[in-house]
């Protein structure tokens, strides 16, 4: 996709948030925690703008907001005293999930099933998304810019198109994950082949 284009998509997606009040409140509230490059990443981004998109409720499909940032203090104690004011600072729904980048590879195995090698940061982390439509994360800087971050480029967030990324270490849950997202959004284009029926 041409420069032009994609700097298109970065104007429409940072309409799209500034027109979403429910979301720059977030936003203001997560830079008000002072966190080291935080970002707000995954579902909170990707499914506003498909329910924009779609014309379904800014909240339809969001669980929680999923906040990253990065903190070389790898014990738990520190990310457990983050995650304990930012409880404190996103009392209500959707709830907040906050986790340290820098601490992702000790527990991704875990959950996931797969090696992760340690982040650099964690902006490196968002290429390491399960498609490239989800690797996008925003954050809003003290000037009021919307600072986005997406290693794809946003193109196949706006087209709506979900695809493997060879470069995620669990990209072997694309599928369960791609018909999760398919029975919410029909609109969505997945490859026929990575589609893993869910049992009724």
């Amino acid at each position: 996709m041409g420069q032009d284009m994609e700097a298109g998509r970065r104007t429409e997606l940072k309409h799209i948030l500034r027109s979403t009040p429910w979301l720059m409140s977030r936003l203001e509230r997560a830079r008000a925690l002072g966190l080291s490059q935080w970002r707000l990443v995954a579902g909170a981004i990707y499914n506003t703008v498909w329910n924009r998109m779609t014309g379904r409720d800014p909240l339809f499909g969001i669980s929680d907001l999923d906040i990253a940032y990065f903190d070389p203090d790898l014990s738990y104690a520190a990310e457990d005293r983050e995650i304990q004011r930012a409880q404190q600072a996103f009392p209500d729904r959707p709830p907040v999930e906050l986790r340290n980048q820098a601490r992702v590879h000790l527990w991704y195995r875990s959950k996931f099933g797969a090696e992760f090698a340690p982040l650099a940061s964690t902006d490196e982390g968002l290429a390491r998304y399960l498609s490239p439509a989800q690797a996008v994360g925003v954050r809003l800087d003290a000037d009021g810019d919307l600072d986005i971050a997406a290693p794809f480029g946003l193109e196949p967030l706006f087209a709506m198109r979900l695809e493997p990324n060879p470069g995620c270490p669990g990209v072997e849950n694309f599928p369960t994950k791609a018909a999760q997202l398919k029975a919410l959004w029909p609109e969505l284009s997945v490859p026929p082949h990575t589609i893993q029926v869910l049992p009724k």
